[in-house]
């Protein structure tokens, strides 16, 4: 069992710091951030995951609790001191010497001790449970940072387009073709590209400090490193995927409270056992300065009736563990389906937009800004394109952040990383 839990942390925690968005470029100084330097710093510094230490060290001490036996009772009884008459004082007293304990029946010691291991198995995939969760935060946090300055970009290269528009605005003025009233529009198209800057600017800044905030830094410094949220790697079918997610910790926490479940009806169970309290020891009358052997043993009545209440809870918490369990399965499946369906399209609609739609628009505009100088059409007709090309790079990073978010959420059901290389994107993972 032991051997089996360690394999699960190793493989868990190995996947959870594949949670790549995308392959990431290697980091040229100190102050570029990779995805995998982030997953490092959490896993060090998280308080959820540091608490788990004193968690293990209080079960620990349970369990060597648990493994005691009954502790031996010594008692020393004075009788019939201090009377009348002949026993007046202590010529009459009896002094008792005695050493008493309980003989547990039913297996106790051995029910106590497996209940608590079970107790610490199930702490090992809880941990693992919330160190997965944990760096797909961090994936989440960091990928709002990757689209803040991906944002921006596509803020400056608009704004790139917007300065060529006002430059030929202003030729077209210079020459008598054009109005003033074209070159204020373009400066004002102008105007919302910076302001699209800045907007985006001040997103990664926000967005380095959520980020940042989970390793407890105040005021970041660094940059994280460039990395390309169109880059969607090819993933499974939904049927892997769902052979996958039966073995994800989330479900595997289950096992191991069946285990805490099982160990509690056993303990109960023996419950129904009554221990034997047994006693003995020697008594000295000084009254004829005599000495004699003294014991007793004592078995309590009714110990079986009293313990079926408790059986029967516990069984009733058995069963209703299974239920817990295919309700939870259904649930992370739906999700799992969701979230593998949004990945498909939004990896089928980036494709399209890279490979068809934004080539064409900037064939488009670049015709349109030639047609523009020699007077061919308007400045709105410019524009317009202009404004197509840019919406449609907006279009491609949302469909895109929403395909790596997807991709977070089935990688933290099922304990996969897919990872897009240079070539052809693979899957690369825990073997299933």
């Amino acid at each position: 069992m032991r051997l089996r839990l360690a394999a699960l942390a190793v493989g868990v925690a190995a996947c959870a710091v594949a949670l790549p968005i995308a392959a990431a470029e290697p980091a040229l100084s100190s102050n570029i951030l990779t995805l995998h330097d982030a997953f490092a710093r959490v896993a060090d510094s998280h308080p959820d995951l540091r608490l788990f230490g004193p968690r293990s060290e209080v079960l620990a001490a349970e369990r060597d609790r648990a493994a005691m036996r009954p502790a031996l009772v010594a008692a020393a009884t004075v009788e019939n001191a201090f009377g009348t008459g002949d026993v007046r004082g202590l010529k009459g007293a009896e002094l008792t010497l005695t050493l008493a304990g309980v003989l547990e029946r039913g297996g106790k010691l051995d029910a106590r001790r497996t209940l608590a291991q079970s107790r610490i198995d199930a702490l090992a995939i809880e941990r693992e449970t919330r160190r997965l969760d944990l760096l797909a935060e961090v994936a989440r946090r960091y990928l709002a940072v990757v689209a803040a300055q991906r944002q921006r970009a596509i803020a400056e290269e608009d704004i790139v387009q917007r300065e060529r528009t006002v430059a030929g605005a202003r030729q077209r003025l210079q020459a008598g073709a054009s109005p003033e009233s074209v070159v204020l529009t373009a400066q004002v198209a102008l105007a919302r590209a910076e302001l699209d800057r800045a907007r985006a600017k001040q997103r990664a800044q926000a967005a380095r400090q959520h980020l940042a905030a989970l390793w407890g830094v105040r005021n970041p410094e660094f940059e994280v490193a460039a990395v390309t949220p169109t880059a969607l790697p090819a993933i499974a079918d939904l049927d892997a995927l769902g052979a996958w997610l039966e073995r994800t910790p989330e479900l595997e926490q289950f096992a191991g409270e069946q285990r805490i479940r099982e160990a509690r009806l056993q303990l109960a169970r023996t419950h129904a056992s009554a221990d034997v309290s047994w006693q003995v020891g020697a008594r000295r009358l000084q009254f004829t300065d005599d000495t004699a052997l003294v014991g007793s043993l004592s078995l309590p009545l009714g110990s079986s009736r009293s313990a079926q209440p408790g059986i029967r809870a516990a069984e009733a918490e058995l069963v209703s563990l299974e239920i817990e369990r295919e309700s939870k399965g259904l649930a992370l499946y739906s999700t799992l389906t969701e979230a593998h369906g949004r990945y498909l399209a939004a990896q089928l609609e980036v494709g399209r937009l890279q490979d068809d739609i934004l080539p064409k628009l900037a064939k488009a505009e670049a015709a349109a800004e030639r047609a523009y100088r020699a007077g061919a059409i308007s400045y709105l007709e410019w524009a317009q394109l202009q404004s197509e090309r840019t919406n449609a790079r907006k279009q491609q990073l949302d469909v895109a952040l929403d395909a790596q978010r997807a991709l977070i959420e089935i990688q933290r059901l099922t304990g996969q990383a897919f990872v897009a290389g240079p070539t052809v994107p693979t899957a690369q993972g825990i073997s299933p």
